[in-house]
């Protein structure tokens, strides 16, 4: 379409002014652009692929003034509205102009990767923090002097196979001092989860009120400066060190559901699924890093050994806390020295996820919505089964398998090492398979999640049959848990697909829900295998974490979902603002009629 000649327009009010910052041929340019960019907003929410999700804006933001947040999205502006909101390109603009360039990343290394590993090493930091304490328990308890049910063997596995540099397994020197059951060591490890799960939900919708920059980097630093705390509060006795882990499971809180509200602001929904599951991959990294390193500090650290722990990794989580509070900026427009063009970029690819600044949350459509559901449930059961190997898999290694405490940090730490590495091809795999339009949003989640799912339920249920061969039950520890990456580029990121506006919301609920699961897992191990460390016993709470993996993995396959929902409609917020306050009128028209009835 060709705007008409500017003669005409001075005598046509009807048509397109002229616009004086702009001149005609510029505006001639962009007029094809707009045009087709407003029409892929109209058939945005008819389309079931959600490809189109990149598709969704062109135009920048100029330098000088941030945009009306109650405007319409760049994409669906006439070239008028998007030079009064935007301004005239420069020169050095260039090739921005068109449609197709502005959804291209203008630079390799940009302030949007800044953010994205900024938020990796904080998802380590977090993992680090939560992480460390099912290393240290195994150094702080004295498992020689634990009561036993005399009935069963000390040790099924004597003289089968001593893994090389154990010669110190069973020397009483090595043992903790605290004499906690593992009933009560169960209580210690989930402690952390308790006040983890109370702050989920509040942080998401604080997040998207108020911003999450500042709860994430607080909160992580009320996390790390407790952590410091950890060693003298086990002194004076469990109690006040559970409330000292409950107060870090507190400042963790925001982490997960602030991480995905900066995702939604910063990442173009063509990146998400390879920056998304890098940002959560630090999951993996964190544990890959604190379970060995807590293995070598428990044995050879200051302090007496392990509390040197919880020293190094407050530390380094006080550094990362302040670091993140200068380098990383709520949103693009916020951000003061970003690149024009990626400022640009970001802003064109996200902004149908934006609408009015404070939309309303469709709380009922979202408890009605089945794909919410199916990611809950998958939610669910990957932090029952992951709990259960993160927080049980340090003290299984020392009860069955006779690892020492450093062989056992490094052992344990493997499966994590293969999942982080697997997460990352799993997440190139399911971008290529977006891109091919071979595969939908839908499809590709349902594939990954099924082999991140289903890959350590078959590995928990064969590790339970290994007998005594510590190497063959860690070999298929770390396959499987390796395998269970995949989730990152499942359900971890479906939330963005589903409603990239409420995504920090949606968020915060299954993970509160999920870790509502996952703090019952150390607790049901304990009282299985409390006084009875048997194999048998291990296979039973093996088995039930491949169980809930598998049960839960088939629903999300029936109902998850990956394209936008209708209830996530920018458009459609001016109508519900009309909606609410229509209703309240009408309320307080009928409560002054009440009154001048009464009156009367």
């Amino acid at each position: 379409m060709t705007p008409p000649p500017q003669a005409e327009t001075q005598d046509k009010p009807c048509c397109r002014p002229e616009v004086p910052t702009a001149t005609a041929d510029q505006i001639d340019s962009r007029t094809d652009t707009a045009m087709a960019a407003a029409a892929d907003n109209v058939a945005y929410f008819r389309q079931s692929d959600d490809k189109t999700t990149a598709e969704n804006g062109s135009g920048g933001k100029r330098q000088t003034a941030a945009p009306d947040r109650h405007q319409l999205p760049p994409s669906a502006m006439t070239p008028v509205q998007f030079e009064m909101s935007y301004g005239t390109p420069s020169a050095d603009d260039g090739a921005m102009s068109s449609k197709e360039n502005l959804l291209t990343p203008r630079a390799w290394i940009g302030a949007r990767h800044i953010v994205t590993f900024m938020l990796f090493l904080g998802m380590a930091n977090a993992y680090i923090m939560r992480t460390n304490m099912s290393v240290a328990i195994v150094a702080m308890v004295n498992q020689s002097a634990l009561a036993r049910d005399p009935t069963i063997p000390d040790d099924e596995c004597e003289g089968y196979y001593t893994p090389p540099g154990n010669s110190t397994n069973h020397s009483i020197s090595n043992e903790g001092s605290f004499l906690w059951t593992t009933s009560q060591q169960g209580y210690v490890l989930s402690s952390f989860f308790y006040g983890y799960v109370i702050t989920q939900i509040p942080f998401g919708i604080l997040s998207k009120k108020y911003g999450a920059k500042y709860f994430l980097g607080i909160g992580m630093l009320i996390n790390s400066v407790f952590g410091f705390l950890v060693p003298l509060s086990a002194n004076f006795g469990i109690f006040s060190l559970i409330t000292i882990r409950f107060i870090q499971g507190l400042g963790e809180g925001p982490i997960v559901p602030c991480t995905h509200a900066l995702l939604a602001k910063w990442i173009p929904p063509t990146e998400r699924s390879r920056m998304g599951a890098f940002v959560y991959a630090g999951a993996q990294f964190g544990t890959v890093i604190s379970m060995p390193l807590s293995g070598v500090l428990s044995e050879y650290g200051f302090a007496g050994g392990w509390p040197s722990i919880f020293y190094v990794f407050g530390a380094i989580g006080t550094l990362w806390s302040v670091a993140f509070l200068w380098l990383v900026h709520e949103d693009p427009e916020s951000h003061p020295t970003i690149p024009h063009d990626e400022r640009k970029y970001i802003i064109s690819s996200v902004w149908g996820a934006a609408g009015v600044s404070s939309p309303p949350v469709p709380w009922r459509s979202i408890l009605k919505s089945a794909p919410f559901w199916a990611i809950l449930v998958a939610h669910m059961g990957q932090n029952y089964g992951y709990e259960t190997l993160m927080t049980e898999l340090p003290t299984f290694m020392k009860q069955v398998l006779h690892f020492n405490i450093k062989a056992n940090g490094t052992y344990s730490s493997l499966p994590y090492l293969a999942m982080w590495v697997f997460s990352m091809v799993a997440s190139h795999v399911a971008d290529l398979m977006i891109s091919s339009e071979k595969f939908s949003h839908t499809l590709t989640r349902k594939i990954v999640n099924t082999i991140g799912q289903f890959g350590p339920a078959i590995a928990l249920i064969a590790a339970s049959y290994t007998g005594c061969d510590p190497y063959l039950t860690v070999a298929i520890l770390t396959v499987g848990v390796g395998l269970n990456g995949a989730i990152y580029s499942g359900f971890k990121v479906n939330h963005l697909d589903i409603s990239p506006r409420f995504a920090g919301i949606l968020m915060s609920l299954t993970n509160c829900l999920a870790n509502l699961a996952g703090l019952l897992a150390p607790i049901v191990a304990g009282y299985v295998i409390d006084k009875r460390p048997t194999q048998a016993a291990w296979r039973v709470v093996f088995i039930t974490s491949a169980c809930v993996y598998m049960i839960c993995c088939t629903i999300y396959l029936v109902f998850g979902n990956g394209t936008r929902q209708p209830w996530d409609n920018p458009s459609n917020d001016q109508m519900n603002l009309e909606h609410k306050k229509n209703k309240k009128q009408k309320k307080n028209n009928k409560k002054a009629k009440d009154i001048e009835d009464t009156v009367q």
